[in-house]
């Protein structure tokens, strides 16, 4: 985390060095991003750099607790669009609602989606504690779906959860990806053909964990 040194630095001062900050591991990920580059395009020296912060991790571990907090800010008095929502109706709100803040943001959700999910940081040990309150979230409402009668009883917790957490992922990923080759990207991620493409992404995750007719149940009413 950044020194008080940074902290007490002006603020346009500080948002110059996190923009070029995010726009280095946006370009370049964390493993081949440069300390010379976030020197060179915020304007400091470099022996300023490390009065503010120990090294590249520690910048980008600082880079997490902005978006954290942004994304507090945005989703601020947002709400299902309706009340008794099933599981995966609110599973797809709540992946829409993110890709509404990712393109609120996309170079800031570029940085994050470069280095967790293609480098794979989320799934380290640096990232563990993040990574477990997110499954914990998502076993709860399997759980529950479960109980709805929503998801199939016979299928495994974990395995759940892995799927809807790796489609998530999956979908960030090809949102981000994708939405940077455009010109206006929240109107691209907001248009039809968009929208009908993160729901046809949904739909194969949906109907992999929905409650169907199962093989047992099957075999018990031929009995």
């Amino acid at each position: 985390m950044p020194k008080q040194t940074f902290h007490n630095l002006p603020k346009d001062k500080r948002e110059k060095i996190v923009n070029a900050a995010i726009d280095e591991f946006a370009e370049y990920g964390l493993e081949n991003a440069s300390t010379n580059r976030i020197v060179a395009n915020s304007g400091i020296a470099k022996g300023s750099f490390y009065q503010y912060f120990k090294d590249k991790t520690d910048v980008f571990d600082y880079l997490m607790e902005v978006v954290a907090q942004e994304k507090t800010d945005f989703f601020k008095g947002k709400h299902p669009p309706q009340k008794n929502m099933d599981t995966f109706e609110y599973f797809r709100w709540m992946v829409k609602a993110g890709m509404e803040f990712n393109s609120a943001y996309p170079r800031m959700a570029q940085a994050a989606s470069r280095v967790l999910f293609v480098e794979g940081l989320y799934y380290g040990k640096n990232f563990a504690e993040y990574h477990q309150k997110t499954q914990e979230a998502l076993t709860a409402m399997i759980k529950q779906a479960m109980k709805n009668g929503e998801v199939d009883p016979s299928v495994d917790v974990e395995l759940a959860v892995m799927i809807m957490e790796t489609w998530s992922n999956a979908i960030t990923t090809y949102i981000i990806t994708e939405g940077m080759k455009q010109k206006d990207i929240m109107k691209w991620v907001r248009s039809a053909k968009t929208q009908e493409k993160i729901d046809k992404m949904l739909y194969v995750m949906e109907y992999g964990l929905r409650k169907t007719e199962s093989k047992f149940e099957k075999s018990i009413g031929s009995t």
